[in-house]
């Protein structure tokens, strides 16, 4: 028989609701389409503009599984994660229901589809904004999850270019500890992922961890320095990256569209992304450490107390009042971070968060800001300033 669902915070949507807001879910209408199904823009009734994913009927889960997920998404609170609105199911559909992110993918931007080229602050910006996201999902999600598709499409951007991560579609629980109190390192897993995104050790060893996401998010890192794809015509970007690292030769793989930029940054920025993709796992930064290491290069740049004026609710940004930050004291919480478990697959396709708090755009910096409010830039410096 059919389970009502109904979840705290999230709207019930009729199958009509969405049919109407989707012209009928018509072809133009449909902005994306992903494992889980098609995706459309759609208009609701007070005018509120959402994304609607609707599954595939491969897709379909039963109504407690889906009660399951859609009860998980609902708990997943932070601003650079796409918020739950709410979801369907009825008439043998299910889908979910999103914020609307206007300005599309990250990909859209590297490729050269919208209009203006992203600075190198903006880069940053969504750089840190994603890995903020990634580390709420491992660190203060309950229970946690490793997303295991990071790529450069499933980063999203707001109407102020806010990055938000998106598409938990092959979203993997993270262990939990047993009844004795032991945790596993890594979840044992069936490969999936993208090209060119996919850990080399996960690929190999089946062993998923919170480290085979920082490779990935690793790859988005090289993709906003370089603005290349990942795999392009036979060549891997971190290979190239990596050979021009070793030949001094890193500044000749910056994407010329950045603009002005500040070379140490820059060097910081490449030094960190290729730590990210080291073939070792062990050999690689904690989200935490990365989400330290991008606000250090972020305060590195003029105007970077702009920073310090957006609202810090992130584990490794804010100190508790034992002086502690909140990551450290989770990660001793959560001894399975880089280790071994057991978990359940998420399986729609999607993501979730509220509104985003209001912030501050980029990097301010008085005199050496452009005047464009969204074309804020760091002056370019010579190697051997």
């Amino acid at each position: 028989s059919k389970i009502p669902i109904k979840v705290d915070g999230l709207k019930g949507f009729t199958f009509e609701e969405l049919a109407f807001a989707t012209n009928n879910f018509s072809s133009t209408s449909q902005v994306g389409r992903g494992g889980y199904g098609k995706v459309y823009k759609g208009i609701l009734a007070d005018g509120t503009v959402v994304a609607v994913k609707r599954a595939e009927e491969t897709s379909l889960q039963g109504s407690q599984e889906f009660f399951t997920e859609i009860e998980l998404l609902s708990r997943l609170h932070h601003r650079n994660l796409v918020a739950l609105v709410g979801y369907c199911d009825e008439r043998n559909e299910q889908m979910l229901v999103y914020e609307f992110m206007a300005n599309g993918t990250l990909q859209d931007h590297l490729s050269g589809k919208s209009k203006e080229a992203l600075s190198f602050a903006m880069r940053l910006r969504i750089a840190l904004g994603s890995a903020r996201g990634i580390l709420y999902l491992h660190t203060e999600a309950d229970p946690p999850i490793f997303h295991r598709d990071i790529k450069a499409t499933n980063i999203l951007l707001d109407s102020r270019l806010i990055a938000k991560v998106a598409d938990f579609g092959l979203s993997r629980l993270a262990p939990v500890p047993d009844d004795e109190g032991n945790v596993p390192g890594h979840v044992s897993t069936v490969v999936k992922g993208t090209p060119g995104y996919l850990d080399p050790e996960y690929f190999l060893t089946r062993k998923l961890t919170d480290k085979s996401d920082v490779y990935s998010l690793g790859v988005v890192f090289l993709e906003l320095l370089t603005g290349r794809r990942p795999i392009l015509h036979g060549k891997n970007i971190v290979r190239e990256v990596i050979l021009a690292h070793q030949s001094g030769q890193v500044f000749s793989i910056v994407d010329s569209r950045m603009g002005p930029y500040p070379s140490d940054c820059i060097e910081r920025f490449v030094s960190l992304a290729l730590r990210c993709c080291n073939e070792e796992t062990d050999a690689r930064p904690s989200m935490p450490e990365v989400v330290r290491v991008l606000e250090n290069i972020w305060r590195m740049g003029p105007g970077s107390e702009a920073l310090s004026s957006e609202p810090e609710t992130d584990a490794v940004a804010t100190k508790s009042k034992s002086g502690t930050t909140p990551s450290s004291s989770l990660l001793y919480e959560h001894p399975y971070m880089s280790s071994d478990i057991s978990g359940t697959d998420l399986i729609s396709s999607v993501v979730p968060t509220i509104k985003p708090r209001r912030v501050s755009g980029g990097p301010s910096s008085g005199r050496l800001q452009k005047p464009e409010s969204a074309g804020e830039e760091f002056p370019r410096k010579r190697r051997n300033d």
